[in-house]
């Protein structure tokens, strides 16, 4: 049964000007997971990214770690919501801040009122759009894998979406995925089943540094 691994993109640039660019440490954790999964036997890897510069970036590096000269299939539908902008809707003057809690815990917040808003143009929209190319991409795949470099938004969602989860529950997803952190799906006759959420074993014990979460 082919499987598909969503790769969360490594570190981008929290407080920087231009977020989407990948950080050193980003850029040490994508190549990181791609040694990993040069490990694991995958079936002819298809890579796929969304259009974002740090999930394109991730998914390049993680090709050179796998030896893959393939380039990679893209699909907008695999980009991240603007989480910036969604927090910075909601504070009075616009300005987000830089410290990580903060931001976090406003996230948290401006993300469990998106989704109970249930708009067309909003959070289902976006996660439709999330699940379309999930499906897309599990009927496109005879006799190989597949590698996702995506975003810890459009993989709560997913997940969420596989599991059933309410609002509360895709909003601890969302913040606990792993920078590089690595989640399989299986394709299956029923469908598409979560196997392993957030592996992030190859930043553990020594490696231990190179876990973030933003």
């Amino acid at each position: 049964m082919p499987t598909i691994t969503l790769l969360r993109h490594g570190q981008a640039s929290f407080g920087a000007a231009d977020y989407d660019d990948l950080s050193d440490l980003g850029r040490r954790q994508a190549s990181v997971a791609g040694g990993v999964l040069a490990t694991r036997g995958l079936r002819d890897p298809l890579l796929v990214c969304g259009t974002l510069r740090r999930q394109a970036d991730t998914a390049a590096l993680c090709a050179q770690a796998m030896r893959i000269a393939e380039q990679p299939r893209v699909d907008a539908r695999w980009n991240e919501y603007d989480h910036v902008g969604l927090v910075a809707a909601g504070l009075p003057d616009g300005g987000v801040p830089t410290d990580p809690r903060a931001f976090q815990a406003l996230l948290d917040a401006a993300l469990l009122a998106w989704i109970r808003d249930d708009a067309d143009d909003g959070w289902r929209g976006f996660a439709d759009g999330v699940v379309g190319a999930l499906h897309d991409l599990a009927d496109t795949l005879q006799g190989r894998d597949a590698v996702v470099a995506t975003s810890g938004g459009v993989i709560a969602a997913t997940c969420g979406h596989l599991l059933g989860l309410p609002p509360e529950g895709v909003v601890a997803l969302n913040r606990i995925t792993v920078n590089a952190g690595l989640t399989t799906l299986i394709v299956g006759r029923s469908g598409v089943s979560l196997l392993t959420l957030n592996d992030h074993a190859h930043f553990t014990g020594d490696a231990a540094a190179l876990r973030t979460y933003r």
